[in-house]
């Protein structure tokens, strides 16, 4: 039976010293090791098939290499479990595994949830929601490591660092890629105002025309909902019965599923998109936006690399040497992406 390597082996074959290899497979190479360095200790311990001894690691660092998260209902939602997907990503490649508890949204279990988590010895915490939203931060998250992703703080004074879209940006690039393809009379389906999001976006509308040295046209901003039907009948009001001439030429959607409905509206009324009517949507959602005919322009939300920056926030904390500076921020804000697909043209001639 062939022997199982160890740590020695490793550092024999990449040419470094053992406390070389033990930092970085356990997560501290960085600003302690050497790039080339760190590269070679990878590649060595890929060939030679050798990974740390979790439970040994654990006793040595009086840590358990466990994060817990705890998400409102990101569990069971189709598109925001990518932050979850995110965050476990760096959790695994820094020797960490995750473990999720999902409330299905009702707050009364925060607590004792999070006291679940706490009881299981896990080093840190994050909490994760679908859709941007404030939250009042169980006390137990304050006992470890934590933050907050795709949400923030509710106290004045936020406690604990929180990862975030960058909702007025993302709003702000939408509106410009319509401006520069000419539109100028663009309308806004801008989701509802029990969204912190949606008046985000809605700044960003406004903001991209200012840039533009327009006047952004207030009456074309409407707060529809966020659900297929709402854009469908959202689009009737602005597009049936009106001449071309007084009809915008392009419609922005606070989502992608407010654009679908866009585009039934368009379809129902004979007008040709991109031709007749420019369709922008938000959140790039997976199997919808991509497989729309015409397939969907988009501002993708960046809900991977949000739980990325939220894991790595939280683990660089746990990390941090004894003594030194905290962080002076408690937010990072994550850009959004612009996605050009088909479904958005050059503004008609009127």
């Amino acid at each position: 039976m062939n022997r199982k390597a160890t740590a020695l082996d490793v550092a024999k074959r990449a040419g470094v010293s053992r406390s070389a290899v033990s930092l970085v497979l356990n997560g501290r190479g960085d600003g302690n090791v050497a790039k080339d360095s760190q590269d070679r200790i990878r590649q060595a311990a890929q060939e030679l098939n050798y990974s740390p001894n979790a439970i040994a690691l654990s006793l040595r660092n009086q840590r358990s290499r466990v994060i817990g998260i705890l998400s409102d209902e990101v569990v069971v939602s189709p598109f925001d479990g990518n932050i979850i997907g995110g965050a476990d990503d760096v959790a695994r490649s820094r020797g960490f595994v995750t473990v999720v508890m999902d409330t299905e949204s009702d707050t009364a279990r925060d607590a004792s949830a999070i006291e679940t988590l706490l009881d299981r010895q896990v080093d840190g915490l994050m909490y994760v929601t679908v859709g941007l939203k404030p939250i009042e931060v169980p006390q137990g998250m304050l006992r470890v490591p934590s933050v907050l992703a795709n949400c923030y703080d509710a106290h004045p004074e936020p406690q604990l660092h929180h990862v975030i879209p960058d909702e007025v940006t993302g709003g702000r690039e939408a509106t410009e890629h319509l401006l520069q393809l000419g539109h100028t009379d663009i309308a806004l389906l801008a989701g509802s105002l029990d969204s912190p999001a949606a008046p985000l976006r809605v700044q960003g509308y406004r903001d991209a025309f200012a840039t533009a040295g327009l006047a952004a046209n207030e009456g074309r901003i409407h707060m529809a909902g966020w659900d297929i039907d709402a854009g469908f009948h959202g689009a009737m009001k602005l597009l049936d019965g009106v001449s071309p001439t007084d009809r915008p030429t392009a419609i922005m959607c606070a989502n992608d599923r407010l654009a679908i409905g866009v585009a039934l509206a368009a379809a129902r009324l004979g007008l040709n998109v991109p031709a007749d009517l420019s369709i922008m949507g938000y959140d790039d959602e997976t199997r919808i936006a991509d497989t729309m005919v015409p397939a969907l322009t988009t501002m993708a939300l960046p809900l991977r690399e949000v739980g990325r920056a939220a894991m790595t926030t939280l683990l660089d904390a746990l990390e941090r040497t004894e003594g030194a500076a905290e962080e002076t921020t408690k937010e990072t804000m994550v850009p959004c992406r612009l996605v050009i697909r088909e479904s958005t043209g050059p503004a008609p001639t009127r």
